[in-house]
Formats: C-alpha cells, structure tokens, sequence
C-alpha cells in the first residue's frame, strides 16, 4: 500500500504497476497510476497511517526481491537484521541518492514493504533494487563486504573503495556480530561523546563517501 500522489507518481515513473488507487472525496487521482475507485467521507481518515492524510492511496504490485540483482552490482548496501522501519526508508534513500545499484536486506529485518520504510524511502525503493539474501549470497556474487563499527577498523576516509563493494550495516541496538564474515571493518571516525552514529546517517556519510572516491 502506497499513501499520497507523490509516492504513487514515484512508483509509476519507476515502472511499478500500480492495481488500484483509492481517492478520497474532493482529491484528484494520479494520472496513469490504473484504475480509480472512490472513497466515501471519512473513510481515508479510518484507514491512513499519518496524521494528516492525503486522501489518496494506491495499492502497488510487489517486485521479487532476489539476490541476482547482485550479479552486475558495482556498490550495494547490506542492512543486517535492522529494525527499524525509518531507518530503512532513509538508507534506502541515500543508497538511491549516492548511486548505489542495490540494496541488501538479511533475513529477519525489517520489511521493506512496511508502510513506514515506503513513506520515508521518499520514493527511492522504487528506483533502487533491493535482495533479500545472507551475506554469504553477497559474497558469493563476487562483493567484497566492508563490515560498519563503532570502534574498529580503517577510518572511512582511507578505506579502499575500488572494485566491487558491499558496505555491511548492523541492528540498531547490536550492531554486526564481531564473527560477521566481512572482508575488512571500517568506522567513521568522530570526536564528540557520542559512542556511535545512527545506523542511518552511517549509512548516509559511508555511501557518499564511497560515491566521491569511486
């Protein structure tokens, strides 16, 4: 499910069929986003997850989401087991801003088709291919997996960013196992109190990173 004409729009002008679009009374459709069916009063208040609903929602056939999006990536991002739904949609974002050809998301994480990852992706889940898959997936389509820490590692700024390369990003409250099988750990070094960034801005500041030195 897709809520406001922005998302819907993003989702068309990515190829994504769109099923259906639910228009509230006094809202106009999305041109070409398929058929239109009507709401009575009251009912997008009754349904809507913001505080302030748009009035149009669409319902957005789901893409496979396979590991052989890996096969030709250059750079991907791999979120591992993350939890929350706001820092997907933000990673999601950045990766699709810095140019990054796929997103990577373990088993266990957080849907990618919550309601709350696709309002905070700001559309880019429709234009950045996301896998589902294990890490060994991603390594055996030929990444080499840069594990994120806190406290360990190349400092971002001197990290060998040539080739293929796969930046692993770890649960919000754990972090990467310290046996995760990455190639090479990297931290973002910082001076304030703070003992690390949120998982999301790491995210931002690495593939932008990477972007510039690629």
């Amino acid at each position: 499910m897709v809520e406001g004409a922005t998302l819907v729009a993003e989702a068309v002008a990515a190829g994504w069929e769109v099923e259906a679009q639910f228009v509230a009374p006094g809202v106009e459709p999305v041109v070409g986003a398929g058929p239109v069916r009507r709401l009575a009063p009251g009912v997008a208040e009754r349904i809507s997850a913001t505080t302030t609903p748009p009035g149009l929602f669409a319902v957005v056939r789901a893409r496979a989401m396979d590991a052989s999006v890996l096969d030709a990536a250059q750079l991907a991002v791999v979120a591992d087991r993350l939890a929350d739904p706001g820092n997907l949609g933000t990673i999601l974002r950045s990766a699709e801003a810095a140019g990054a050809d796929a997103v990577v998301l373990t088993p266990g994480s957080v849907d990618v088709l919550n309601p709350k990852v696709v309002r905070a992706s700001a559309g880019a889940l429709f234009h950045v291919p996301v896998a589902v898959a294990d890490l060994g997936a991603v390594r055996a389509a030929g990444l080499r997996l840069l594990g994120t820490s806190s406290h360990q590692g190349t400092p971002h700024t001197a990290v060998d960013w040539s080739g293929r390369v796969a930046i692993v990003l770890g649960n919000e409250a754990h972090g990467l196992d310290p046996d995760a099988p990455v190639d090479e750990w990297v931290r973002i070094e910082h001076r304030g109190r703070a003992e690390s960034l949120n998982v999301a801005m790491a995210a931002t500041v690495l593939c932008f990173e990477a972007a510039r030195r690629r």
